[in-house]
């Protein structure tokens, strides 16, 4: 007997999932997200393949932290040149690009290799209710 391992071809197609974030904390709805992402929801879960569907994240911007995280959590990043690192704390961060803290969070998540490269460019995220995937027909998941 042997375990089928289905190719990259084989797969069924993928399907949208709508997921709505107000209310809810930020790791715990990053988790399930990039459980759908990897596909591990996906009864032929395969590690080398991306069985994974598509994700639209809505009202990212009603999303919370908990602790002292919104001021003691930070992003960070650095232009390449000397001094030019850029500290930004979650607070500021949520109030001017709540989709970037959401993504964030999930990439973290993913594979660090080029599978999870292509698994986050399946996540769509948005501020607010309204999605410009509707012909999509994605199903809401609650999470």
């Amino acid at each position: 007997m042997s375990t089928p391992f289905p190719k990259a071809g084989e797969t069924k197609p993928k399907k949208w999932v709508l997921v709505n974030l107000e209310g809810k904390t930020l790791g715990r709805a990053a988790t399930k997200v990039a459980s759908i992402l990897k596909g591990k929801n996906n009864v032929l879960y395969t590690t080398h393949c991306d069985m994974g569907d598509y994700v639209i994240a809505i009202n990212a911007g009603k999303i919370h932290l908990t602790g002292k995280k919104l001021d003691q959590k930070m992003d960070f990043q650095h232009s390449g040149w000397p001094g030019g690192d850029k500290h930004t704390s979650y607070r500021i961060m949520l109030e001017q690009k709540p989709e970037k803290v959401f993504e964030l969070a999930v990439r973290g998540m993913l594979p660090k290799n080029p599978l999870g490269r292509k698994m986050i460019k399946k996540l769509i995220v948005y501020k607010g209710a309204d999605h410009k995937q509707t012909a999509q027909k994605p199903e809401l998941l609650e999470i």
